[in-house]
This record gives C-alpha cells, structure tokens and sequence, in this order.
C-alpha cells in the first residue's frame, strides 16, 4: 500500500460511459412504515448550498477515456486489490455531476464506487440525493442505496429505505414517501407536510425521467388515506400523463356531478385533456381540449358535447319544460395567434354553442354572446394593417339572432410619417367595413382621412396642441326599416359625407408643493371646430352607446366609433390634479363642455351633451400604499344638479384578506327609444377573510337595484340578487381544499335557478388539481 497523501490530486478514470445519475430526480411516492418514522425522514434538515472544495471540470473526454476529477483529504491505493480510498471531505465530478462523502472506495477492476458517510450526490439535472451508503458506477450511477432522501430541484422530496438498480437500469425503491409541501414553517421550525404520498414500491427510469408509483396511497394531514390508482411523477420538471384529481359539485339543473380528466402529453409541444362529466339529473357530458405549441405560435381547440332536454327560449314566450325536446348539445372554444416574422401575424377566435342556455346550465361561462373572429394583422414602426371578421352568436333570451350583425370585411390601414412644410407628424387612414343580418339592416362603409397633429412647449411651460382631420365617407344601406331606433337607421342607398375638424388643446401644468408631498394642477382647455356634418343621413352601427364621461371628455369626437362625428364648435374646460406623498396617491379630473352657438345636435337627451352646456364630469381615485384604493365617477346635471352618473369601486385589504365594494346608478333621464342606454342601478361585494394562518371564508353578491319606474321593460322590483356566493377555503403552500355555495336567482329556459355546490381539491407541486 503506498502511503497516504496529504495533498488533492484530480485521478484519471479510464472509459467511462455517458454521464447519467439515476439520482432518481422528483418523485411521488409511499411506504408502509409507521408515518412518523416517514415524516422525520421526508423532514430531515438537509445542506443545499454548492458544494464547496468542487474541483474543476476534467478536461473533454477523448475516444479512449473520460475522467473523473476528486479531492480528498487523504487518498490510499491498494496495488494488489486495486482499490482506491479516499477519506475526509471527498468531492467527485463528472461533467455536471458530483458527489461528496466522507470516504470513497474505488475497485478499479469492476469499476464500482463505494460513497459512505453523510452522501450528498447532485445530478446532471440539479437534483439532490442524500444518503448514508450509496454504491456508483464509473459514469456515477447510484447502486445500492441505503436511507435515502431525494431534493427535487422543480420541488418536492422523496425518502426511501433503500433502493437497488436492476438490469434494465432502472432503480427500485423500496418503502418510500414523497410530498411537495415545505418542511419547516416560516419561522423555520420544522412541520410535517399537508400531504404526502407513501407506497411500498417506485420505479425510476433515468432515460425517461419518470417515476411510477406503485401500492400508492395519498395521506392527508397525517391522518386520512386515498387510494391512488396510478401516479407518475417526472424528475425534470415536465407534464406527465395521468388522471387529474376529479371535480365534485351539485346543482338544480344538473343534481350532482362528478367529472373525471386524463391528461395525455403527445410530446413536448402539444397535450390534450379529455373529462367524462357524469350527472344524476342529466345525461353524460364528455369534453376534450387539445393545446398546441409550434414554431410560429400556439394555438388550443376545446369542445363539449352531450345530449339533454333543451327547452327553446325567445323573448319573453318562454317555453314550459312539456314543450322540451332531447337533442345533441355542445360548445366549441378555439383560438390561436400566429406570428409569421416581425410584422405579419395571424389572430383567431372560434366560440359557437348549439343554444344559449348550454354554457350556463353546465356552468362553463355566463357571457352573454360569443364572438368569434379572424384578423390578419401587420404591424412596424409607422403603419398597420389589419384585415378581419367578426360573427357574434348572443346567449340573451330577449334578442333575435337575425338582427346581430356580421361583420365582413373589416379593413384598416394606418401610416405615419414626419410634416416636412410645417412638422408634426401626419397620420393617413383607409377603412371599410361590411356589416351584415339576416333579418336586418345591411351596411356598407368606406372612407380615407388624414389627420395633422403639431405639439409644442412654451417658453413659460405650456402644452399646445394643434389638430386638423379631413375625411370622405361613402355608405350604402338597405333594409333600414327593420332597425327599430329611428336615429340610427340612416338613409337607404348610397350616401356620402365629408368632414373636416380642426381643435387647438392647451395644457398648463404647476408643480409645487403641499401637505408634504408634491402636487402637479394642470389647467387644460380645448376649442373644437367642425362644420355641418351629414350625421342622420348616415347609419350608425358603431357609435350608439355615447356617453359625456371623464375618459372622453376631450376627446376630437365623443362618440365611440366613426358613424357619427361631432359639428360645430364647442369649447372645453377642465383640470387634472394630481398629488403623491409617501404612502399616498390622489388623481382627480373634472371638466365640462360648452357648443358656442345654440344650434340644436343629434346627440340625445340624457347622454349630458345634448345642451349648449354639457353636465359637469369627473374621475377622482385615492390610493393609500396598496391597502386602499377608491374611484368615484360622476356626471352631474348641469340645469337641476342632480346625479346622472355615480359609481364607486373600492378595495380595502390585501392579497390574503380584502374587502371590494362597487355601486352603479345611471339615472340619465332618456328616452326609451334609445336602446343602448337605459338607467340602471346595481350594487356588488366580493371580499376574503383569511385567519388561523391557512384558513379563510369568502364570498361575492351582486343585486341589481334598478325599479320599475326605471326600466319597465327589465321587471325589477329594485333589489332583485343576481349571484350571491359564500365559501371557505384551506390553502397552504401544497394544499387548496375549497368549498363553494353558491345561489342563482333567475331560471332561462333548462337553465335553473337554485342552489349550486362544489368542492375544489388541488395538490400543488404535482400537476394534480
């Protein structure tokens, strides 16, 4: 025996082969020792820092050999038994590879390495093996393995009592525990887990990165135990496919539901995930999804589909439940975007239902339509381009499908470029549009405009703003008749309009200081020209839910779309303040509008423009750090000074617990003839109360207060609930167990209204849920 060295060298291994730790990565799994045993090894406090004294890599391998490169305190060689010891604070590496131990045994004949005392093996993928006793191979793949416990580095631990490698070069644990819950509290103090799977054997496969679980049974709490059926866990941080944990509710359409889902992972880019939904007072319902990555987008399809009793709906002649007919019912979802290179890309969106109670009685979605779209979009520095199409199927009982409006084509094309005679930037628009019904009015619509923009900075710190727009439309329509609002029809035929626009905007903004903190007032006026336009001869299908609000107050035209434009001339008045101090935010805006001559304007009553003076409009949001923050919107009444618009949303709280209140009242005093703008009054509420560290209850409401005497047609009785819902959930840093009620207060057709339940179960840190 050659006597031992004080010194570190780094040994060459001869012919190693391709560096794989079957450091059994991630894992899920159990065992049928008594659990406090399971939960000090799962807990066992363990050193994920570097590992110091690594020596450097070994230089690349040749077609003869690769090396592994240690450090030792001591190292000892047996000539005749070739064996190698190395003790005291012993590091191998091997690549990305890395084991340190106490002492190393080497046979150089059968190649195997013998790691004792406090073992700690880190993979190629960063996962982290502690043990007592570990056997190697020359290319550093585990053995034999005594009390061991696996770091996963995506997350989770996995404890065996030992594990053994067999032919096939998978690992065989035996006795094992896995969980994906932390360990030790916030404080540091150690805790068991929430959760933890045991199971008497796993199965590791390093070419596959996977682990099996088999006998497997899920603990909850250290008390409650599940059977698992099958499990497979990934060691890379990848999905795997398997059986999700199944969803549980009830409800008064339905009775109780139990729906059960695989996850099928096809390869790296694309899953799919199938359910069976099966009910007591329905038939099945099946529903698939499958999600696509590639190399210029992604792209997903979903689809629900089922056979029940489907009560037709219209209007307000509702059909009973003896008139109901069994029929084939679905949904189908689907959108992708496409980016073809740094301009071009492609948008698409697929939402159809076979009728429009389907959504809500399964409770997939309560929107009240579903559009669908297509748009092929270019985009660079100073132009667009889009080209699109937009379908609308609505879900609302009281409106007929004939009269919703496809739109096609929808063109739009914009470019920008420098003024060279007196600069600022000019902006040149093209647009057409194609609106189609059934059973309704047709329109089509082109125009091309330029629109000139100049902004300056005084000497003493004024903002000008100088704007001029010219435009040509050309319209045709027909069937305007069937268009109910008189105002909005437009003549049939071919119509033709030009407009022109010029508007001066000043800025003044003042900065100082005040109740400690900084203010910025900023004075702002506006003077608007336009001549006569041809607005009613013109169909309006873009710019019917006008409003003066805060947001538009300044707006070149207050309506919403391009139908209807804004003459004469106006002048608008108005400031923005803004305060911040440590901890606090204040923004408020308040402004209003004056036309300078008395000339009357399509603009309705109600809609606080219809005067010579517009109401008074303002926005003032308070937000104390990020516990507090208020908004309150308004339109006061210029004449009689009475509140046309009032809204209040607030939000107390924080992420765990809060509280958020809002309050609608449009009291606009308008004509039932304008469709699009009806009086409504609505209060909502949702908030979480969060204690005893994981715990919390939560709930939501939502009551339309709208009368009679405001809406005659809706049948309020003003306090009418809409959606209430009350839980209480448990949610640590592994575990969510939630349970819901929830109360709907109004029936549509097959769509019931009553009491709905369900309990929401999620393991996280497993792919579960």
């Amino acid at each position: 025996m050659l006597p031992a060295s004080q010194t570190s060298p780094q040994a060459p291994v001869h012919r190693l082969g391709p560096a794989m730790l079957s450091a059994l990565a991630i894992g899920v799994a159990g065992c049928a020792l008594p659990s406090g045993a399971w939960a000090q090894d799962l807990a066992r406090p363990v050193d994920d820092t570097p590992i110091e004294g690594e020596p450097p890599a070994p230089p690349p391998a040749t077609a003869e050999e690769e090396h592994i490169a240690f450090e030792a305190d001591t190292v000892e060689y047996a000539q005749d038994a070739e064996t190698v010891t190395a003790n005291g604070n012993v590091v191998l590496r091997r690549e990305d590879q890395s084991v340190r131990a106490d002492s190393v045994i080497w046979n150089r004949q059968t190649g195997k390495i013998i790691a004792e005392g406090d073992v700690r093996l880190v993979d190629q993928d960063g996962n982290q093996l502690f043990t007592d006793r570990v056997e190697l191979t020359d290319e550093l793949k585990t053995g034999m393995m005594e009390n061991m416990l696996l770091v996963i580095r995506e997350g989770g631990r996995l404890a065996a009592l030992k594990g053994e490698r067999i032919a096939n070069g998978d690992v065989i644990l035996s006795q094992a525990a896995y969980t994906g819950c932390d360990i030790v509290d916030t404080d540091g103090c150690p805790k068991n887990p929430s959760w933890r799977i045991i199971a008497k054997r796993v199965i590791y496969s390093d070419s596959q990165k996977r682990i099996r679980f088999k006998n497997a049974r899920l603990e909850l709490f250290s008390a409650v135990q599940l059977p698992l059926l099958g499990l497979t866990v990934s060691t890379d941080g990848h999905a795997v496919s398997g059986f999700l944990i199944p969803d549980l509710r009830s409800s008064p359409s339905n009775g109780i539901e139990l729906s059960q889902s695989y996850y099928w992972k096809i390869d790296e880019n694309r899953d799919l995930t199938a359910a069976l939904s099966a009910y007591t007072k329905a038939a099945p319902m099946a529903s698939v999804q499958y999600r696509a990555l590639t190399e210029k987008g992604a792209y997903q399809i979903t689809g629900y589909a089922t056979a029940s009793n489907k009560i037709p709906i219209f209007g307000s002649n509702s059909i009973t439940t003896n008139d109901s007919v069994s029929a084939f019912r679905g949904y189908v979802f689907a959108n992708g975007r496409f980016q073809f290179d740094e301009n071009w890309s492609v948008t698409a969106s697929l939402r159809r239902a076979t009728d429009r109670t389907f959504l809500r009685r399964y409770d997939i979605t309560r929107d009240d339509r579903l559009r669908s779209l297509v748009e092929v979009e270019r985009i660079d520095q100073d132009s667009y381009f889009s080209f699109a199409g937009y379908a609308t199927q609505t879900m609302q009982a009281g409106r007929d499908q004939g009269l919703i409006p496809v739109a096609f084509p929808v063109v739009d094309y914009r470019h920008r470029f420098d003024d060279p005679v007196l600069g600022g930037k000019i902006e040149t628009q093209v647009n057409t549009l194609g609106i189609s019904r059934p059973d309704g009015q047709d329109t089509q619509r082109a125009f091309a405009s330029t629109q000139w923009s100049l902004r300056r900075i005084t000497g003493m710190g004024q903002e000008v703003t100088l704007t001029a727009l010219a435009r040509g439309d050309v319209y045709h329509s027909d069937e305007n008749a069937a268009t109910s609002t008189v105002i909005y029809r437009g003549d049939p035929g071919w119509q033709t309009r030009a407009i022109g626009l010029a508007a001066v905007d000043v800025k003044w903004p003042l900065v100082g200081e005040v109740f400690g903190g900084t203010q910025v007032l900023t004075p702002r006026v506006q003077l608007v020209a336009s001549p006569t336009i041809r607005n009613l001869a013109i169909p309006n299908e873009d710019s019917r839910a006008i409003e003066l609000a805060s947001s538009n107050l300044f707006s070149l035209n207050r309506f919403p779309g391009y139908d209807r434009i804004e003459d004469g001339v106006r002048f608008t008045y108005g400031f923005d303040w803004k305060f911040e101090a440590p901890r606090w935010r204040i923004k408020t805006t308040i402004g209003q509008s004056i036309r300078l001559n008395d000339k009357p304007t399509l603009l309705p009553d109600g809609t606080g423009l219809s005067g010579k003076a517009s109401d008074i409009v303002g926005r003032t949001e308070v937000r104390y750090r990020d516990f507090i923050n208020v908004i309150h919107r308004f339109r006061v009444d210029k004449d009689s000074l009475a509140i046309r618009r009032n809204e209040f949303d607030a939000v107390f709280g924080n992420t765990r617990t809060y509280l958020e209140l809002g309050y609608t009242k449009l009291n606009r005093d308008i004509s039932r003839s304008i469709e699009d703008l009806q009086d409504r009054e609505e209060v909502r509420a949702a908030g979480r109360f969060a204690f005893a560290n994981y715990w919390s209850l939560f709930g939501s409401a939502v009551v339309n207060l709208t009368d009679r005497q405001e809406d005659p047609i809706y049948g309020s009785d003003g306090f009418q609930p809409l959606r209430t819902r009350i839980g209480a959930a448990y949610e640590d840093d592994c575990l969510q167990i939630a349970l819901t009620w929830r109360r709907d207060y109004q029936a549509t057709g097959d769509a019931q209204k009553g009491n709905s339940f369900q309990i929401r179960f999620s393991l996280k840190n497993i792919g579960l849920r």
